[in-house]
Parts: structure tokens; sequence; C-alpha cells
């Protein structure tokens, strides 16, 4: 599955804004220009994992909230997740992961 690089810069332009955050404020503890932030936020241009992970902690969302629109926070953060990894099994697979799923669930641990 390719990235999409315009949902994740408009993921990390929702963060910056619910943070209250300018592009001028954000690239200036980033240590890059705004010309490059903007891109980024437009899907342009790409960020390392190291500076992912630096935007992240400054806008306190998580790495994984970015590039997948989901957070470990939510409840429902997998589902999707499991939708197409079961979409790609067989009934018989999918059968089989529901028993060990459900298994697991039951142990009550």
């Amino acid at each position: 599955m390719a990235l999409d690089y315009s949902i994740i810069g408009e993921r990390l332009k929702r963060a910056r804004l619910a943070k209250n955050m300018t592009q001028e404020n954000l690239a200036e503890q980033l240590d890059v220009s705004v010309a490059f932030l903007s891109r980024v936020e437009r899907g342009h241009s790409h960020l390392n994992l190291n500076r992912l992970t630096q935007v992240c902690e400054l806008l306190d969302v998580s790495e994984g909230y970015i590039l997948s629109g989901s957070s470990e926070n939510s409840e429902s953060y997998l589902e999707e997740d499991f939708k197409k990894l079961l979409a790609k099994c067989s009934p018989e697979k999918q059968r089989l992961i529901y028993n060990i799923a459900k298994t697991i669930a039951e142990d009550g641990n």
C-alpha cells in the first residue's frame, strides 16, 4: 500500500492548527523553511522518520495517526486494518482468525 502524502500532509496541517501553531512557528521549531513545511502539508515533499517523530512530538499526535489516520487512543483504531486484512483472506482463513480472536477475547486477560 503506497502512502498518500497529500493525506499525511493534511493530517499534519490539522494537527498543527489544533495546537494553534502557524507554519512559521512549527518551521522555526523544526529548523526547516516555511516553504518546505508548506510543501509537506500539501503532499509535495516528504518527511523522514526522524523528522516525522519530531513533528509528532511537537504537535502531540502519534505517528500512527499521521500515517494511517488511526489513533491507538480510539476504541476502533484497528477496525479498518482488520477489515482490509480479512478481505484478503479466504473464508476458511477468516474463520480461523475469528476463532483465534474469540479465544483470546474470552480469556479475560
